[in-house]
């Protein structure tokens, strides 16, 4: 079924009864040509990206839970390219190109806002850094604007631009950022391989992965073995663990980030903020409430929840930026877990083994890479090459020393 306005305002007329499931819901065969572990935003772009760019069949994505239920469904939604660093500079305009274009792409309204991104400084320090990033982002072809005190507060006039500590001094605008509804990009995806073939299988754990003379066979499942002639793993904070089957030590750790989400409100901000000084981002969902979150954890967890101080540390935040939401009701909050790496960026590359690749890392910019992550690693499974764009998130970089470390707070997993 193809989607459009006549087919939503005809089942609307028929009380919706002619709605057809979305993919199918397919037993495991016996072998395939790739499988794929993890059946989130990533694996599911990966195996799109194999059958539409590289006309491979044979596909199976393995998924323990359902379909979207990990960190694709547990994020703020943001959507954005201002990177600073080559490297990751390139990735992440690639990425937003392939958003601009990612619902005829899928034939699927991922609800993809282009509404702005406003990241606030608060010292000529700041200024300066924002200006160096904005200068990188228009010399790699992406917008940036920088915005003095009066130009954030036409923009943003609920700001507290007073504070005591921290004042807004300005912001670097990324007007091509924005957001996008997490949810509707996994169902796009999973419904766009699947009419390319692609076996989309739930509740099909992987316990083992099968290895005979340094060359990948197969994985070992909670619903029997399965052969495959290459393995991608792309499981987000359990890389370590599902790489550990294969005798892989990975250099991660994984940590929890905690999102919030208020009541309804009547439109307030039209824009993606983020608070410079706080580590605090914040928008507007379509149905009225306000999403945003702040910092990690700060302890290693694979449990997909939080604690309250990191709870408040957030709140404080947000009421010290903007005292407007004080009064504003959280509906409810929830956990992501994050895989860091040493540097803040991930990891895209061929394992030692040969026929098995890792896809990780992505720290706080999982979501946003979802797009480029599956391009970029349908690339190099299909052809054993490294994607121009994702070049740099090679395994090896730590062993080397050539870091990709975009905010320079040092080699510390939990920092970035």
């Amino acid at each position: 079924m193809r989607y459009s306005g006549l087919q939503v305002l005809a089942q609307g007329l028929m009380g919706n009864r002619g709605w057809k499931p979305v993919w199918r819901d397919p037993e495991p065969k016996p072998a395939y040509d790739i499988v794929i572990i993890g059946g989130g935003g990533h694996g599911l772009a990966t195996a799109f990206y194999l059958a539409k760019e590289h006309g491979l069949g044979n596909i199976a994505v393995l998924e323990k839970g359902y379909l979207g239920g990990g960190n694709v469904g547990r994020n703020t939604t943001i959507v954005r390219a201002n990177y600073n660093l080559p490297g990751n500079s390139e990735f992440y305009s690639h990425s937003l190109k392939l958003w601009e274009g990612l619902e005829a792409d899928l034939n699927y309204n991922v609800m993809h806002s282009q509404r702005g991104v406003i990241n606030l400084f608060h010292s000529d320090g700041q200024r300066d850094a924002y200006a160096r990033r904005g200068n990188a982002m228009i010399n790699q072809g992406d917008d940036a604007i920088l915005l003095d005190r009066e130009g954030c507060r036409r923009m943003l006039p609920y700001l507290d631009y007073d504070q005591t500590r921290f004042p807004i001094y300005g912001g670097l605008y990324h007007p091509r950022g924005g957001t996008a509804r997490h949810d509707a990009v996994a169902w796009g995806y999973a419904r766009a391989a699947d009419r390319r073939g692609v076996d989309l299988i739930q509740q099909c754990e992987v316990t083992g992965i099968d290895i005979a003379g340094g060359k990948v066979t197969g994985v070992q499942t909670t619903r029997g073995a399965i052969r495959a002639a290459k393995v991608a793993i792309v499981v987000a904070g359990r890389s370590g663990q599902v790489a550990a089957m294969a005798g892989l030590r990975l250099p991660v750790e994984s940590h929890i980030l905690q999102a919030f989400v208020t009541e309804g409100l009547k439109p307030c901000i039209d824009h993606v903020v983020t608070y410079g000084m706080g580590h605090f981002y914040i928008s507007q969902s379509d149905k009225g409430g306000l999403v945003f979150g702040g910092d990690l954890d700060f302890y290693a967890s694979y449990a997909a929840r939080g604690n309250l101080p990191m709870a408040e540390h957030v709140m404080e935040a947000g009421l010290t930026l903007m005292p407007m939401i004080g009064k504003a009701r959280v509906l409810r909050s929830w956990g992501g877990i994050m895989d860091m790496t040493p540097d803040g960026s991930p990891i895209i590359d061929k394992t030692h083994v040969d026929g098995l690749y890792i896809d990780c890392g992505w720290c706080y910019g999982g979501f946003k890479a979802v797009p480029g992550s599956g391009f970029s690693f349908a690339h190099l499974i299909a052809t054993d090459r490294h994607h121009e764009p994702a070049a740099r998130f090679r395994l090896d970089r730590f062993r080397r020393g050539v870091l990709l470390d975009e905010e320079g707070t040092g080699s510390q997993h939990n920092l970035h």
